[in-house]
């Protein structure tokens, strides 16, 4: 039987879900959100607000996408850490209460390491012979 995953994105201001199948990806839907661009840079409040209005539909059409019924579902995957905390909120406790009530596995994913292990998605056997550098630039407007 095939390992199907729902996986859940909030740590900033998208609202993000996909659903996988033993690896291959069956869809991934995203929600983004305009509202900051009024105020030059994501306003958290703002942020965590929006991902609980998206949070529903979002996920309802990532799994009406991949065409795997809720049921089926093996295993629910969320983003922990790093991020807004108020985003990162809204999409654990809906992830864990997802997790609950179909009495599946909860994976808790670290955001900035998952951008660098998706490398495999497509090519399984590279070797971790590899050095990834992530950085963040904070601009100040004065």
């Amino acid at each position: 039987m095939a390992i199907k995953i729902l996986a859940i994105e909030s740590s900033c201001d998208e609202t993000a879900a996909s659903v996988c199948s033993d690896g291959r990806i069956l869809s991934n839907i995203i929600a983004n959100q305009t509202v900051h661009a009024q105020y030059g840079g994501v306003v958290p409040e703002l942020a965590s607000r929006a991902h609980m209005q998206n949070i529903v539909p979002v996920v309802d059409a990532a799994l009406k996408k991949s065409g795997v019924p809720l049921k089926d579902i093996s295993a629910i995957a969320f983003t922990k850490s790093p991020g807004l905390i108020g985003s990162l909120l809204v999409g654990s406790q809906f992830a864990k209460s997802l997790s609950l009530s179909l009495n599946v596995p909860l994976i808790g994913v670290h955001h900035m390491q998952a951008h660098v292990l998706a490398n495999l998605i497509d090519e399984q056997d590279l070797l971790f012979r590899f050095y990834a550098l992530q950085s963040a630039v904070v601009i100040r407007r004065s």
